[in-house]
Parts: structure tokens; C-alpha cells; sequence
């Protein structure tokens, strides 16, 4: 179990942080959104449900945008895509 952070394009990001629990996602989630700039995208794909709720606190405290919010079908696996403002 690793936390995966990656370029997906010009300005888009993409932070893997599955198999992780509170408050691990939100803490990485926070780092991620250091490293961008304002503007750029980071999708972020979690395992653990409640760590939607700190995330999108945090998102909501820093002035970040949730852009969308997918959970896969039949799996407990979500993919966030934030703004960072």
C-alpha cells in the first residue's frame, strides 16, 4: 500500500491514496493540493467513506472546489476532482 501521486497532463493530477483510513486521506489530500497551482486539478481516489466528509471540510476551509464526486459501481472506491482555488 503506497500513496500514488502523479501527473496526468498540463495541470491535471492524479493522487491514489486507496487502503488508507482517517485521518491518513485527508492528511495526503492537503499535501497534494500543496504541491498545485491555483487552478490545477487533482483527482483523488479513496477507499474510505468517511474520510469524504474531512475531505470536502477541508476542500470547503481552503477555498478548494469540488469538481465532481463518482463512486464505482459496486465498490466502495471514490474519485473526487478539486479545484485548487
Amino acid at each position: 500500500m503506497a500513496v500514488k501521486f502523479e501527473k496526468m497532463g498540463e495541470g491535471s493530477y492524479m493522487l491514489d491514496i486507496q487502503g488508507y483510513v482517517c485521518p491518513h486521506p485527508q492528511m495526503y489530500t492537503k499535501k497534494g493540493l500543496e504541491k498545485l497551482k491555483q487552478g490545477d486539478t487533482l483527482e483523488v481516489v479513496f477507499d474510505n467513506p468517511s474520510s469524504g466528509e474531512s475531505i470536502a471540510a477541508m476542500c470547503q476551509a481552503n477555498g478548494d472546489q469540488i469538481l465532481s464526486q463518482e463512486k464505482e459501481t459496486g465498490k466502495s472506491t471514490m474519485r473526487w476532482q478539486i479545484r485548487k482555488g
